[in-house]
């Protein structure tokens, strides 16, 4: 990590503007899970402790730049308040004169939540020419004027160049990175430049499109990945194997097969499904059988085997790194989710670093009542998989360098 954090700077009497991710789940106007609520905690009560003000921005969801009530941050209000035991100011806008006039009302010690950032297309415009980053930047220097110091906490959004996440710091003097941004930046930085080995990535979700970058990228890092879900029938077609319905993406059967040629010049284990829970239809409720890496016609893979799961859980409890990001099959339904959590109590009892990528993965670790088992769970799944891609992340580029 070698962007300038929280601790860097002298926050004493400064006005604050942090950018966190509160894209929270709701149901009804109330929030489902607090989850990405608690992770900005330790920031916003250490800035509060350090005697500054602190102004908070977001997105909630995509409302394109419209103003939608059922993407209102003024839903957050309550369960922040609640976790920081104090009231919580609200600015109807996040670019305006009044949240600019309220920002700069607050004592030390007093908090401001603004509006939806995306209630602003400029936010996260798509930039094609020099008048949308003229707009950009605009906006972005409203949303400055909001604070002397910024901090990114966001690790959620670091991935892209928005105006509240990356632009914002050409308009403000010091830009630092928050507790859970360094942490995340910590965590998959050491996987990814000086894990301990052995190195294990275990590579699951439904599509091979997705991870096609992060793969080719931890061939030259790890000792073994290992495939799963959707995306290892796309690799069983490219060795010949029959797939039945399973989930095959056929434009990247030839580039599957140039992983697996990649493969053997490398000195990596690169496991697949040795046997396949299948069903006849997606449900529940379907026929079920396990049968081996040849799948019958009319029928589809759902999750890997119990013997898949058994030799991924004995080669998971040898690991001192693991990287884990997408399921091992349709973890959702009772019925195939046997993989998932076979592989999911291995990474918990493992003795190694175990990181959880973000999406799914956390939803599975969730389920399995193990998250506390993890050594961290990511809150971005697009931001870590594209650090694990090897990628600059634009929110972490643009802060300070120590």
């Amino acid at each position: 990590m070698n962007k300038k954090t929280l601790k860097d700077v002298d926050l004493k009497g400064k006005r604050v503007v942090m950018r966190v991710d509160f894209n929270v789940p709701l149901k009804n106007g109330v929030v489902t899970d607090d989850t990405r609520i608690q992770a900005a905690l330790p920031s916003i009560k250490y800035i509060l402790e350090q005697g500054a003000s602190l102004s908070l921005l977001s997105h909630l969801g995509r409302p394109k730049g419209e103003v939608k009530p059922e993407f209102s941050l003024k839903q957050v209000l309550k369960p922040l308040s609640d976790l920081l035991g104090c009231k919580v100011n609200f600015a109807d806008d996040c670019a305006g004169k009044d949240a600019v006039n309220i920002s700069e009302s607050l004592k030390s010690g007093e908090v401001l939540l603004c509006e939806n950032t995306r209630y602003h297309k400029e936010e996260d415009m798509k930039v094609k020419s020099d008048e949308d980053k003229e707009k950009q930047e605009a906006f972005a220097e409203k949303l400055a004027k909001l604070g002397d110091v910024y901090v990114n906490d966001a690790f959620g959004t670091a991935h892209r160049a928005h105006a509240s996440t990356a632009v914002i710091c050409k308009f403000v003097d010091t830009c630092v990175a928050g507790f859970l941004l360094e942490k995340e930046i910590q965590y998959l930085g050491q996987a990814v430049n000086n894990p301990k080995h052995p190195f294990i990535a275990i590579i699951g979700g439904a599509k091979v499109s997705g991870k096609l970058e992060v793969l080719t990228n931890l061939l030259n890092k790890v000792d073994t990945i290992m495939i799963g879900g959707g995306m290892a029938y796309t690799f069983l077609e490219a060795m010949g194997h029959k797939v039945g319905n399973s989930l095959v993406e056929k434009d990247l059967i030839d580039t599957a097969k140039n992983i697996l040629e990649s493969v053997k010049t490398k000195d990596v284990k690169f496991m697949l499904p040795v046997d396949n829970i299948i069903a006849d239809k997606f449900d529940n409720d379907a026929e079920i059988k396990t049968v081996g890496n040849d799948i019958p016609d009319g029928w589809m893979a759902l999750d890997v085997g119990p013997e898949t799961a058994k030799i991924y859980a004995d080669e998971i409890a040898s690991a001192k790194t693991i990287v884990w990001n997408g399921p091992m099959g349709c973890f959702e339904m009772a019925n195939f989710k046997n993989g998932t959590m076979t592989v999911c109590q291995a990474v918990a009892d493992s003795d190694g670093i175990s990181i959880i990528g973000g999406g799914d993965s956390v939803a599975a670790v969730n389920m399995s009542g193990l998250a506390d088992k993890m050594t961290h769970i990511s809150t971005g799944g697009g931001a870590s998989l594209e650090f694990l891609e090897g990628k600059a992340l634009p929110g972490v580029e643009a802060l300070d360098s120590k």
